[in-house]
């Protein structure tokens, strides 16, 4: 138990946790003003007071920080009330000056409170005009964010010091405390046409000069990436099957060929398998050495010498994987961001969505649908922040094997919620006919070892099929030669196996409408 206890101790989030606050405690330390007395909390009083005035100056003034200021970011109390009055005055659409400002501070019962009506009028003389409101309102700004550092910290090590604390739950209220500061001060701002029209052309632009046509990070087979032209940035992608279908297999091989093939950093978080499970499993497709040889090591010598050679560049992978069992959502969430920042990881998986819980106390009494919602509600966001794509695996229920014919997976087949399907820019299916005893197609050919993609959300393009070639005792998957045995390497032209039906990105969704293939 306490070598347990040493290694959670060790783990990436409370090292992730323990650097934020020494940073947050190094900056505050350099920045807070010192007196005989001691440390005073940040502030920055005489900005404070400019700020106010220039509010009650310039009828424009407070559109240009109405989302940057709180009352709670002012330090001084009495400005936290004249700013209350003045927001109640914006709200209301009334004009904002010295005596509309003073008139609702004693509506309010506040007036003394907040300085008196001489100091109110002092205001408007710290400051000429409200040029420079904006700046001035990030000073104060940051100044309450130090002030918050320094109360999240003194809590953390007030609660470090009681013997009934649990650390963990300590480390875990921390970490929601400092996010919740960084989300709920520091905003992204609007962009107009004009800047996201230039991005967009900027786009374009760079992707004409690109042979493959791809504009996301490629999976590295063939037809499906011509069919989503790699996976999008930002997106959330829901990879789901009954088991044994291969969800991990195919997953693996897309993180393989985007780290191998394509030099991209690729996270894969396993909640199912261990590390080195995985690995063997990678190491196996890679080699093409049956599973069950490299599970016994029972390799004869040319097989050895295989193994060693092939292996060269999966060695050089940027592939991270996170082994961690019972993963929430707060320490994936974590530990990407920090993926991101010192790797660059492009694509993260997640092995598989069922396993994950959401964290946090107000998930516990809640049922398990709503903790899926919240998960996969938290997994898009998670994307859109790093604008990268996340791929998480799905289970499906029962409902697919009790149907009858083909057994084809529908999205309301999907485990647990409905708003997988609703959060989710693209749901693919894994089917292969085989494994329900299918061997031929209604044309007669062969389905042994083929298994089909089923792309039946895409919300920004087409939906449809696409044939791979499954190799079970390497738990791989390939590009499927064409039916004359040629390979197709023009991505700009439809293959023979795939089929496409078309976007739907301008159909408007039936939410108890199921797609069915």
């Amino acid at each position: 138990m306490e070598n347990d206890s040493k290694n959670s101790l060790n783990s990436p989030k409370t090292e992730n946790i323990l650097d934020i606050i020494g940073k947050s405690a190094r900056t505050i330390s350099k920045n807070s003003v010192r007196s005989d007395l001691g440390k005073m909390p940040p502030q920055a009083r005489d900005i404070e007071e400019a700020i106010l005035g220039a509010l009650m100056l310039e009828k424009d003034a407070l559109s240009a920080v109405i989302d940057i200021l709180q009352p709670e970011i002012f330090y001084v109390p009495a400005n936290q009330l004249i700013f209350k009055a003045v927001q109640r005055l914006f709200e209301r659409s009334e004009p904002v000056d010295i005596l509309t400002v003073t008139h609702q501070l004693r509506r309010t019962a506040d007036l003394e409170k907040a300085g008196g009506a001489l100091y109110i009028s002092e205001l408007t003389n710290r400051v000429g005009s409200a040029a420079n409101i904006e700046y001035h309102a990030r000073i104060i700004q940051q100044k309450y964010i130090m002030r918050e550092l320094i109360r999240i910290a003194g809590e953390m090590e007030r609660e470090a010091f009681e013997e009934t604390t649990d650390v963990f739950d300590l480390l875990d209220s921390t970490e929601k405390q400092l996010f919740s500061v960084a989300e709920g001060n520091i905003r992204r701002s609007y962009d107009d046409m004009a800047t996201v029209i230039a991005k967009s052309i900027k786009q374009i632009e760079a992707l004409k000069d690109k042979e493959d046509g791809l504009s996301g990070v490629p999976s590295g087979l063939r037809d499906l990436d011509r069919l989503t032209s790699g996976w999008q940035a930002s997106n959330l992608i829901i990879i789901a099957a009954r088991p044994a279908m291969g969800k991990s297999a195919l997953v693996l091989s897309m993180a393989r060929n985007a780290a191998v093939d394509y030099k991209q950093a690729v996270a894969v978080f396993s909640l199912e398998m261990s590390a080195v499970e995985l690995v063997n499993r990678l190491i196996s497709a890679e080699a093409e050495l049956d599973a069950d040889k490299l599970k016994k090591g029972k390799l004869a010598d040319h097989e050895w010498a295989q193994l060693n050679h092939r292996i060269t560049p999966l060695t050089k992978a940027p592939i991270f994987i996170d082994d961690t069992p019972g993963l929430n959502i707060f320490e994936l969430r974590a530990k990407c961001r920090r993926l991101k920042s010192q790797h660059n990881i492009q694509l993260i998986i997640i092995d598989y969505l069922q396993l994950m819980t959401a964290g946090g106390s107000e998930n516990k009494n809640g049922n398990r649908e709503q903790e899926i919602a919240s998960i996969s509600r938290a997994l898009k966001n998670l994307a859109k922040e790093l604008e990268i794509p996340v791929i998480a695996l799905s289970q499906l229920s029962r409902a697919v094997e009790t149907r009858g014919g083909d057994k084809k997976p529908m999205l309301s087949d999907l485990r647990e919620s409905g708003s997988i399907e609703q959060d989710a820019d693209m749901v693919l299916f894994i089917y292969r006919p085989e494994y329900y005893k299918i061997d031929a197609d209604d044309e007669g050919r062969s389905l042994k070892g083929i298994a089909q993609i089923l792309v039946a959300k895409h919300r920004n393009g087409a939906v449809g099929e696409v044939n791979l070639r499954f190799i079970s005792n390497f738990a791989k998957f390939a590009n499927l030669e064409n039916l004359d045995g040629f390979r197709l390497e023009d991505t700009s032209v439809s293959s023979p196996n795939m089929v496409i039906r078309g976007s739907k990105i301008n159909d408007i969704p039936n939410q108890d409408e199921d797609v069915e293939f």
